[in-house]
């Protein structure tokens, strides 16, 4: 029940948000203010809510090092993106015809912020760190990651490929994140970064979404597996080599921690817990 309770208890925080979000569309500072006020709260709720049903020390959202490891996530995600656009780009797919809306970009500021930090608590701090308890980080990592990916299918534009996509991205990159630091602050710094990248700074569609012009006025077009189509470029090849490739490095890491856990199962006959050998 903790892990129902946890999960509800950020939800309707980031529910809330979103309403309130969509209410004031168009309102640059009121957007601002209300995504950055939804990301708080979601982190304050996480907290009360974990100390209630777990009784221990939130140790994944600790004060300490906040700074550090959201802004260090927040710069390899926007570092990641570029790549993929630059790549896109390269091959001629991808143009800038100019400046676009500085407005729009400080506004989706705030939405990225709520939609980040919410994520990042519902899927990888209660989701995945529970279903890990019970199987191991292995299987948690697939099952947390399809859910997230088949999530996505609500999306508009949405299409099976970039449901696919955003598993072994997102499910792999920010889960891989998590485990080797086994703390939120870079995975949602991680995702901030890379959704800001994608709006505020390319001007590209995020995850099916048509999201308002950002920084720059332009255009993307040209073969789905290489642009991401109508998804957005989240859904291209290079986004699922790149990401790929950073949770190879992220669980490569994890492993050299310690940090991964073994599969478990009950002893036969007893109630008691077993950890498989590797």
């Amino acid at each position: 029940m903790r892990l129902v309770w946890q999960f509800l208890a950020v939800a309707v925080v980031a529910l809330i948000g979103g309403q309130s979000l969509a209410a004031v569309q168009g309102n640059l500072w009121l957007t601002l203010a209300i995504g950055v006020l939804t990301a708080v709260l979601s982190v304050l709720v996480y907290g009360w809510v974990v100390r209630r049903t777990e009784r221990r020390e939130v140790t994944e959202i600790a004060r300490k090092g906040v700074v550090s490891a959201t802004g260090l996530g927040t710069l390899i995600g926007v570092a990641l993106f570029g790549l993929v656009i630059a790549n896109i780009a390269f091959l001629g797919f991808y143009e800038v015809n100019g400046l676009g809306s500085v407005t729009g970009a400080v506004g989706l500021l705030g939405f990225m912020a709520a939609v980040a930090v919410s994520e990042e608590l519902m899927w990888r701090g209660v989701l995945f760190r529970i279903v890990e308890e019970w199987t191991g980080t292995w299987i948690a990592l697939v099952l947390t990651g399809v859910l997230f990916g088949l999530a996505h299918l609500l999306n508009p534009h949405a299409s099976m490929w970039g449901a696919i996509a955003i598993a072994i991205e997102a499910g792999g990159m920010l889960t891989a994140a998590y485990v080797a630091t086994r703390n939120l602050w870079l995975p949602i710094g991680l995702h901030f970064g890379w959704n800001l990248a994608g709006s505020a700074i390319f001007s590209t569609d995020v995850s099916g979404n048509n999201t308002p012009q950002g920084l720059l006025d332009t255009a993307l077009s040209g073969p789905m597996l290489i642009t991401g189509g109508d998804f957005g470029p989240e859904g291209s090849l290079y986004s699922v080599l790149f990401c790929t490739l950073a949770t190879i490095v992220l669980l490569w890491t994890a492993h050299r921690r310690g940090r991964l856990v073994p599969l478990r199962r009950r002893a036969e006959g007893t109630g008691a817990t077993t950890t498989l050998s590797r």
